[in-house]
């Protein structure tokens, strides 16, 4: 009986040291908000892959992952402070930093510009020259619009010499083979929708070869977020670098995760935009030094762009919009 009484009163300790670790565990998760530049897309893969196998969980972040509307609108959202982490064009980042946006970078996805520019041959449009008078559509809070001045005095012409019209991100190509815009935009990982809907009447400028290759997309935090959660910021940016390295090496799994996340996606479709995002992920510095890694020298590269062409608010370091401090060195992209 006695041992009865001691075996029942160890199992029921048992129970409750395992019942608050449990608790303790579930406690030790910080959700984390983190805003798409977009939809989700196959650029996406990484973090829906590190997130499915528990990777983030396992360092205590419980991500949730928000589809986005723009570059313009996460950085706004991370700069306010209503988001703690977004994805956003670089180049848009430094023009909001000069309006007061509170944001540090602390991992880059796109080493190349990912920004692309669509028309029809058929219009009698070669270039950027030719855009002069012409509708460019896409959506209000893109982040080509942020950067267009740029591009436009690069060319020669008037940034104002365009009208833009807003139209959502999936009214692209019809609006344009209805010939409702002249020109729209586009990142350089969806590049095979367009060759597939315009075939070879696609008429296509990539901004990094129009002598305009600012960092793209990275990963921004809020500056005082930053600031209070240190440890917890360097456990999210080494998942995700590990992420996508992983991904580079075997997509597939990455790609699944990402359409079993979002029932609409088609894994083929996606699949292919993921091996465009490999070729904007690629630079000396991704393959040399660290995968995610903003280079110094191409950082006041671009900030000298940015107010050369589109001009700042207000001057600031710009080593104070980005850090690489949370980077493993040993992870670099493939050569």
């Amino acid at each position: 009986m006695m041992f009865k009484q001691l075996f029942t009163g160890a199992a029921l300790a048992s129970l409750l040291i395992a019942g608050t670790l449990a608790t303790s565990a579930a406690q030790a998760q910080t959700k984390v908000d983190f805003i798409l530049n977009w939809v989700p897309g196959g650029d996406h893969a990484p973090y829906y892959y590190a997130k499915a196998q528990g990777w983030y969980a396992k360092e205590g972040i419980d991500l949730q992952l928000e589809p986005g509307k723009g570059s313009a609108l996460a950085t706004q959202r991370v700069g306010a402070g209503a988001t703690p982490i977004g994805l956003a064009d670089m180049g848009g980042v430094l023009v909001a930093k000069g309006k007061g946006a509170d944001t540090v970078a602390v991992f880059n996805v796109y080493a190349n510009s990912p920004q692309g520019m669509y028309w029809l041959k058929s219009s009698g449009i070669t270039g950027v020259k030719d855009f002069v008078g012409k509708k460019i559509g896409n959506p209000a809070a893109d982040g080509a619009r942020v950067m267009w001045p740029a591009l436009a005095k690069a060319n020669g012409i008037d940034p104002k010499s365009v009208t833009w019209v807003n139209i959502d991100a999936n009214g692209k190509l019809a609006a344009l083979k209805g010939k409702a815009i002249d020109v729209t935009t586009s990142f350089f990982n969806i590049h095979h929708i367009f060759q597939r809907e315009l075939g070879a009447d696609m008429g296509f400028l990539a901004w990094r070869d129009a002598g305009l290759n600012p960092y793209g997309n990275s990963v921004i935090v809020n500056a005082k977020f930053l600031e209070a959660n240190k440890p917890l910021v360097a456990k999210f940016v080494q998942v995700t670098q590990r992420a996508f390295a992983a991904c580079v090496k075997d997509p597939k799994p990455c790609v699944q995760a990402l359409v079993d996340a979002n029932g609409a996606l088609k894994f083929d479709n996606e699949m292919q935009n993921w091996e465009l995002v490999e070729k904007l992920m690629s630079d000396k510095f991704s393959r040399e030094v660290a995968l995610g890694i903003h280079d110094d020298a191409r950082m006041k590269a671009d900030y000298e762009l940015v107010r050369e062409y589109i001009g700042l608010d207000k001057a600031f370091d710009v080593r104070s919009t980005y850090t690489n401090e949370f980077l493993d060195r040993s992870i670099r992209m493939a050569k």
